[in-house]
C-alpha cells in the first residue's frame, strides 16, 4: 500500500485536537440513535439501536413508521443529515458548528415536517452529568475535516472486522456503531450463559447492562478515547473475564492490558503507522480472542472456520 493510500484509509486523529468536535458529535448520535431506539422492537444484546457505517457516513438503516419506512443517515463528505421516507420524502440538517439544543430542535422539526414525530428521551446515555438536548448550548463544535477523518477510520476499521468475523462459525454480531459508547463493535459468543453482570454504567439501565452480557462474549472495538485514555484505540475484551487474562501475551507488541479500563487496548497510531495496518489489527483482534477463548475454554473446534474468500463457499 503506497504512503498516501494509507494515509487516507487510517489518518491522523489527534484527541486533543478534535475533542470538542468528537463531544458535539457524540450527542449528535444519540439523538438519532434514540429515535431509532424508540422505532424499533427490542433484539437480543440492544442490537436494535446501533448505528452501521455506510460509504458517506453512518446510517439508521430503514426504520419502521406505520405503512412507511424511513431512514436517517450522517453524511461525513458533503456535511448533511438526511432524512428520508420510503415514499420519497426528505429533510436535511446540516453539520456545522451550532449548540446541540439547535441541532436536536432541527431534527425534531424534520421529522414533525414528514409525520414522524418521535418524542425521545433527551438526557444522554453513559456520560455522566450529562446535558438534555433541548438545553445544550455547551457543545457547539463540529469540524468537518476531523469528521470525515473519524468516518474514514470507522469505513477502514469495519472493513477488518468484517473479515475477522468471516473465521467464527458460532453467534457473532455484525458489526456495530453504539452511540452510547461512541464505538464501533464486533462481538463473538461461546455459546454458554454468562453470571449476571453486575451493571454501573452510567445513565444506562441495569437491566439492558444484564440483557446485553447474558452470555460470554470476547468482544473487539475501536473508541476516540476519553479519561486516562487521550487517545483513540482498538480494545477488546473478555466477559467473564477468564483467569489469566490480563497476563495473556497478545499481538502487536504495542498491545497492553488497562486495569482502568479493565480490557487490552492497542493504540489507534501503533495500527496507523504500521507497514501492514489491517495486518496488524488483525493479528490484535486473533490474539485477544484466543487468549479470551483458550483460558475461557471454548470449544474452538466447533466455534472456528477459516477466513472468508470472496465467491468461495466455506467447505463442509
Amino acid at each position: 500500500m503506497s504512503s498516501a493510500l494509507q494515509t487516507e484509509r487510517w489518518p491522523e486523529l489527534p484527541y486533543a485536537a478534535w475533542r470538542s468536535t468528537y463531544e458535539t458529535l457524540h450527542l449528535w448520535t444519540q439523538i438519532v440513535g434514540k429515535i431509532r431506539l424508540i422505532r424499533e422492537p427490542w433484539l437480543n444484546h440492544s442490537w436494535q439501536v446501533a448505528l452501521y457505517v455506510t460509504a458517506r457516513g453512518l446510517t439508521t438503516s430503514p426504520m419502521p413508521a406505520g405503512a412507511r419506512a424511513f431512514q436517517i443517515d450522517f453524511d461525513f463528505i458533503d456535511h448533511v443529515l438526511w432524512i428520508r421516507t420510503s415514499d420519497d420524502h426528505l429533510r436535511q440538517v446540516m453539520l456545522a458548528p451550532k449548540p446541540v439544543a439547535e441541532f436536536y430542535g432541527e431534527v425534531m422539526e424534520a421529522l414533525i415536517e414528514l409525520g414522524l414525530g418521535t418524542p425521545i428521551d433527551t438526557l444522554p446515555c453513559e456520560i455522566p452529568d450529562g446535558i438534555v438536548f433541548d438545553r445544550d448550548n455547551v457543545h457547539t463544535a463540529y469540524d468537518p475535516l476531523y469528521a470525515n477523518r473519524f468516518w474514514r477510520i470507522l469505513l477502514s476499521t469495519q472493513a477488518v472486522f468484517s473479515r475477522f468475523r468471516t473465521g467464527f462459525l458460532g453467534k457473532v454480531s455484525p458489526v456495530h456503531f453504539f452511540w452510547g459508547g461512541f464505538d464501533l463493535a464486533m462481538t463473538r459468543f461461546s455459546g454458554r450463559r454468562a453470571p449476571l453482570h453486575p451493571g454501573g454504567i452510567p445513565r444506562l439501565s441495569d437491566t439492558v447492562t444484564r440483557e446485553a452480557y447474558s452470555h460470554e462474549v470476547s468482544s473487539a472495538g475501536f473508541w476516540p478515547g476519553g479519561g486516562v485514555i487521550d487517545y483513540p484505540a482498538f480494545y477488546s475484551y473478555a466477559y467473564p473475564g477468564p483467569e489469566g487474562f490480563s497476563a495473556a501475551s497478545v499481538q502487536p507488541r504495542e498491545a497492553f492490558f488497562s486495569q482502568d479500563f479493565g480490557e487490552f487496548l492497542l493504540p489507534y497510531d501503533a495500527v496507523r503507522m504500521a507497514l501492514d495496518p489491517d495486518a496488524t489489527l488483525l493479528a490484535f483482534l486473533q490474539s485477544t480472542y484466543e487468549a479470551a477463548a483458550d483460558l475461557g475454554k471454548w470449544d474452538r473446534e466447533a466455534l472456528e472456520c477459516a477466513l472468508g474468500t470472496p465467491c468461495r463457499p466455506r467447505t463442509v
